[in-house]
């Protein structure tokens, strides 16, 4: 993504935490293109290397294999740092449901750590990957910032706590900070592997290979899928916003839009037949729901609009054509 327009100086140093994972790697490469210093915390639990190979040779890019368990760690990595952004998590609603003391102890432990570093280290501004998932049972719709209801799974906790946390830390120590909460996002170097996988790029390599994508109860359940750049974009933005009463609060990462499963898998079907057009008459097979899983996710941008200038270019048809013509040149 081309973030000069978003008037983000060169002169800054960023530390992105997680930047070897899907989201980081995009930022540390978008921060690598605007001239940034760009230095990565990951302990490559989730990352992956190669989604940093293109980036180790620039002058301007650093990497610090550490934990953000790791107290020493996160206080190398804020070191002499201008802004983190903070996407280190173990995400995943089932992966906390099987295993809920990891996630707590990364998303939770690992963040406050984080925090501590970064209030040490004086950094200019926090910015912090948070969740749709806080939402939980609320009935609400659209979804708005200060209307929530209770967790419905060990993952939407943790993410919950991280809210708080940062704003305990920003009354008490006078820390600026920013939470994202996250929806449904997808794009590029996203993995499509493992066994908790994002639905979009596990249909993709499903789809490719001429097998039928599995839909978790009968295709109904929406999202608010949100394209990569419209991630990085707010993320730009939550750096360079010299709004105060920007600060110290959470936004919704979104579009705007809500698209069944049903759709999704349509959609995907008719972007990768234009490449080989047996993928088309695919079927589509359907499973039982998921446990802790949300039926209905949209989002209300118009607070993003409002104090941090947020203003999407992708929707979930433009994205989904960049994200299916990356999967089949690199992935097929």
């Amino acid at each position: 993504m081309d973030i000069e327009k978003l008037n983000l100086s060169s002169n800054y140093r960023i530390l992105v935490t997680g930047g070897a994972g899907f989201i980081g790697s995009n930022l540390c490469e978008a921060l690598i293109n605007n001239g940034n210093f760009v230095r990565c915390l990951d302990n490559f639990a989730t990352g992956k290397r190669e989604n940093l190979s293109h980036l180790m040779s620039n002058s301007n890019f650093e990497l610090i294999e550490g934990d953000i368990r790791n107290s020493k760690d996160c206080q190398k990595a804020c070191s002499e740092i201008d802004f983190v952004l903070h996407q280190a998590a173990l995400g995943s609603v089932p992966r906390s449901i099987n295993d809920p003391y990891t996630s707590n102890e990364v998303n939770v432990s690992g963040f406050l750590n984080m925090l501590i570093a970064a209030r040490d280290a004086k950094v200019k501004r926090f910015v912090y990957a948070a969740s749709s998932s806080t939402y939980g049972d609320s009935k609400n719709m659209p979804k708005i910032e200060n209307i929530i209801g209770s967790p419905l799974s060990p993952y939407a906790i943790t993410k919950y706590v991280n809210e708080l946390y940062a704003n305990v830390f920003s009354k008490t120590y006078g820390m600026e900070t920013i939470g994202l909460r996250y929806f449904n996002v997808f794009g590029r170097k996203q993995d499509p592997n493992g066994a908790y996988a994002a639905v979009i790029p596990k249909f993709v390599m499903q789809l490719m290979d001429h097998k039928s994508p599995t839909i978790n109860g009968d295709g109904s359940f929406s999202r608010d899928f949100t394209y990569i750049d419209n991630v990085i974009e707010m993320n730009v933005r939550s750096i360079t916003s010299s709004n105060l009463k920007a600060v110290n609060t959470v936004y919704n990462v979104a579009y705007g839009e809500r698209t069944s499963l049903n759709e999704l898998v349509g959609l995907l079907k008719q972007y990768l037949g234009e490449y080989d057009s047996k993928i088309s008459t695919i079927d589509i097979t359907y499973g039982p729901e998921r446990k802790g899983d949300v039926p209905h996710s949209l989002a209300s941008i118009d607070k993003a609009k409002k104090f941090l200038g947020y203003n999407p270019k992708f929707d979930i048809k433009h994205g989904l054509k960049h994200a299916v013509k990356w999967y089949w040149e690199n992935l097929r």
